[in-house]
């Protein structure tokens, strides 16, 4: 199944508080739990103004739909199509 990044532009998303994280992570769930088990939520990174979130799915427009329904931006949705991490140059 596919991965894809998915990038929110959320502006001070570095100042959320540990409980707007909380209610914006039930919310996610939620709404996957609506959408059914063909699309995930592996984790997300935040960052200053973004958060980059990383979903298994079976298509781009499951993951639009995800977005849509929660209330959250999808400024982009990249296909991952390799990983590469240190012990890739061994």
């Amino acid at each position: 199944m596919p991965k894809y990044v998915i990038e929110r532009e959320i502006p001070n998303a570095g100042k959320l508080t540990s409980d707007q994280l909380k209610d914006i992570s039930q919310t996610s769930c939620g709404v996957l739990n609506q959408l059914g088990t063909q699309i995930q939520w592996v984790n997300s990174y935040v960052t200053n103004d973004k958060i980059y979130c990383v979903y298994i799915a079976p298509n781009e427009e499951m993951v639009y739909e995800h977005a849509k329904l929660g209330g959250f931006p999808a400024n982009s949705v990249s296909e991952v199509f390799g990983i590469i991490d240190p012990t890739t140059a061994e």
